[in-house]
């Protein structure tokens, strides 16, 4: 478990720390691979209202320009791994893919946070729950993420089942939406994470759950992990445990990505 797929950074307004403080912790902590992987400039709603969910449109260049940067001067030290995480938003397909081939990306993750404009995965907008069916919102949440799985866009899918954040689980069973979501990523040849910010979420658990861990393993679905780091002391979070559920689940290669390339590397 020397790779960390998926960290923040302070230009998406929620997060802590410049990019070189969570490759400079990366190193100290023994990994091999770092990926930078902020959040995509936002398209759909008022960027400026929403100041802190995404980094800006303006300081999209500069980022990928530091990133490189980076890769270069710690390339004796450390695999820096140029990403984004690329919110997907039904009817900007375009736009997205504006974006997705415009940059040398080493890889891009394909996330839903947003339900038309409704952040599920922000704790301000839990209220957002209130009167809506449960088993509703994550029909329509697992729908977006077989969505995004079939646009090409994307090299792994994040945080799949982050609609499950705040802890709102539907009576009825839902393992039918997550295997259909599973079945389109395995059709697309695409990779998920193991991602380790549902600990220290109210859900208390990673995404995904250990249920569909093993069903991605299953239909030969290939795997990395990301911490979902917001600080830079946060990079490997839960790296020990992760490890552990995904041996339990059968895994043990972790993908990685170079210049938008899967390659499969032993844990």
């Amino acid at each position: 478990m020397r790779i960390d797929y998926h960290t923040h950074n302070y230009r998406c307004g929620h997060a802590v720390g410049n990019l070189e403080e969570y490759v400079q912790s990366a190193i100290a902590k023994g990994l091999r691979e770092i990926g930078l992987s902020d959040h995509m400039p936002l398209l759909h709603v008022d960027p400026v209202a929403n100041a802190d969910s995404a980094m800006a449109m303006a300081e999209l260049p500069g980022y990928v320009e530091e990133c490189l940067q980076l890769k270069e001067k710690y390339k004796d030290q450390i695999a820096v791994r140029v990403g984004l995480e690329g919110d997907f938003i039904e009817g900007y397909e375009d736009q997205i893919a504006a974006i997705v081939n415009g940059y040398p990306w080493d890889y891009v993750i394909g996330s839903v946070h947003f339900l038309g404009s409704w952040d599920v995965t922000d704790f301000r907008q839990v209220n957002q729950w209130e009167g809506r069916s449960v088993v509703s919102v994550y029909e329509q949440y697992f729908d977006a993420i077989q969505k995004a799985a079939a646009t090409g866009l994307y090299d792994f899918i994040g945080h799949i089942d982050a609609i499950k954040r705040f802890g709102y689980k539907p009576e009825e069973d839902v393992s039918a939406l997550e295997n259909a979501a599973l079945a389109t990523i395995a059709n697309q040849d695409l990779a998920i994470e193991l991602n380790a910010a549902g600990f220290y979420a109210p859900v208390k658990e990673m995404y995904p759950s250990q249920r569909m861990l093993v069903q991605a393993k299953a239909l030969n679905i290939p795997v990395t992990f990301g911490s979902d780091a917001h600080h830079p002391d946060k990079i490997i979070q839960k790296g020990d445990t992760a490890r552990e559920l995904l041996l339990q689940a059968g895994y043990t290669q972790l993908a990685t990505f170079e210049g938008r390339k899967r390659t499969l590397k032993s844990f």
